[in-house]
């Protein structure tokens, strides 16, 4: 009495099996393997290359942080760096904050 035609319509039009179903969702499948060949695989990749960028920090190397901070590194601890900023002004970074590191004598600054 108070069935919807939408029911009504769908009750005889049963799936025809398994292909229909995949069919249906190999365009999401499709979408998938595009977004993850676009976007999720390099920046994994690019991750990963930021990780062992920061792993080797080692004494002298410049360092930017991703606050723009630039300064030298003086010591390296597991999970904390040390960096000359200014004559005598040394701060404690957290290995993550490091944004980019440039190898000691890469270059000079441009004023000296």
């Amino acid at each position: 009495m108070f069935a919807s035609p939408a029911y009504a319509q769908a009750a005889g039009a049963a799936p025809a099996g398994g292909v229909a179903s995949f069919l249906s969702f190999a365009p999401l499948i499709f979408i998938f393997v595009i977004f993850y060949f676009l976007l999720i695989r390099p920046q994994q990749k690019r991750m990963k290359e930021h990780r062992a960028m920061i792993d080797a920090v080692k004494k002298n190397d410049m360092i930017v942080t991703g606050g723009g901070i630039v300064g030298k590194v003086t010591r390296v601890d597991e999970g904390e760096v040390e960096a000359e900023i200014a004559p005598n002004v040394r701060i404690k970074l957290i290995k993550g904050t490091i944004a980019e590191v440039r190898p000691a004598g890469a270059g000079k600054p441009a004023n000296d």
